[in-house]
């Protein structure tokens, strides 16, 4: 699998429309949706699945640059339940096509169902005319972070859940990470971002942005739940090696101050059996550390907080070749994600960027 940073082919996403989820009949989520891919499209070629029911609605939205297909789904996170691209030697791109279960199955996942998610996969990867890998293994991509030469970062709230591979020992797992990412070293931090429903996800948590080189979300407010998991997270690190044999450099992002629902965001999502619901003052698992690395550009997420600016500087600072672009952000965090758990990259391999293939 390479690294994010490495050169893409294009960018999936979908659109968001369920209204137990998304408030307000997903109305101000699909512009928040519209807006990130507008921002990726200036760095790459974006593509968004979209239902048949919302096909017009989307293509209305979504800037001219932007390829819309049709395509069934049960909600729009194509980071967890689209493919994983993966190149081998000789440039050619292949899909890994995980098992998903909605983030616990009928254990504690977040919806149900989920089975129209569980093809997005092996969809997308037909239409790119690309191999398939379809491992027995539950994972989705935003459990895990590659540097693209041979380390993963993985946190063991997520994948050693057993509502997500049960029977399965860590050594399994991490085998299982080797065989379909190409990866020789695993990098296990204990816990995600404080009451991420994702049930910890590292990319939110903590990410490559280099080889040798890490982002942490971040708080100096040793009250904040958040601090004994980011201060856990930094002594690992501190300890680790990649597969490179380098000690790791460790950037911190700090936090936004919490940011919680309000009551008129909770009012606006139906409550349905079977999916999480959104209640008044439920406090929401956001980080900078959810951004998308693009050919061109950093698309990150914005809070209307303090820590905007501060946040922007610094991947100002680890991406001098791109333009970071921040887009406000609230609406797709509130449900349940970011920017990067609702984009999925693919690689360029050995491929050239075919301006005939519309995207």
């Amino acid at each position: 699998m390479p690294a994010e940073w490495e050169p893409h082919i294009g960018c999936w996403m979908m659109w968001p429309e369920r209204s137990d989820n998304w408030r307000g009949g997903a109305k101000p989520a699909q512009h928040a949706f519209a807006a990130v891919a507008a921002a990726i499209a200036e760095g790459e070629p974006v593509t968004v699945c979209v239902s048949p029911a919302q096909y017009v609605i989307a293509r209305a939205l979504l800037a001219p640059t932007v390829r819309v297909v049709e395509m069934t789904s049960n909600d729009s996170w194509i980071r967890d339940c689209g493919p994983t691209f993966v190149v081998n030697d000789q440039g050619v791109v292949r899909g890994v096509d995980w098992k998903f279960n909605a983030w616990g199955g009928l254990t504690d996942g977040l919806y149900f169902p989920w089975d129209q998610d569980d093809l997005v996969g092996e969809k997308v990867i037909e239409l790119e005319r690309d191999d398939r890998y379809a491992p027995d293994f539950v994972l989705e991509g935003g459990s895990i972070d590659v540097d693209g030469e041979g380390t993963v970062l993985a946190t063991e709230e997520c994948l050693l859940n057993p509502n997500r591979n049960p029977g399965k020992t860590r050594e399994e797992i991490e085998q299982s990470l080797r065989d379909y990412l190409g990866v020789e070293t695993v990098l296990w931090l204990e816990h995600g971002v404080y009451l991420d429903e994702t049930d910890g996800h590292v990319d939110n948590m903590c990410r490559f942005v280099a080889p040798g080189e890490v982002v942490l979300t971040w708080t100096d407010d040793r009250a904040d739940p958040q601090y004994a998991r980011s201060a856990a997270a930094l002594e690992r690190l501190a300890g680790y090696r990649d597969a490179r044999g380098r000690p790791l450099q460790v950037h911190k992002l700090h936090q936004p101050a919490p940011v919680l629902i309000t009551a008129e965001e909770a009012a606006g999502v139906d409550k349905v059996a079977g999916t999480l619901p959104r209640e008044p003052g439920d406090r929401m698992a956001a980080s900078y550390v959810n951004f998308y690395i693009a050919n061109a550009v950093v698309v990150a997420p914005a809070f209307g907080d303090p820590q905007d600016a501060p946040a922007m500087e610094t991947l100002a600072r680890l991406f001098p070749n791109r333009r970071i672009l921040s887009v406000p952000a609230r609406e797709i965090l509130l449900g349940g994600g970011n920017i990067h758990c609702i984009t999925q990259q693919e690689p360029l391999g050995a491929r050239e960027r075919a301006a005939s293939r519309p995207r």
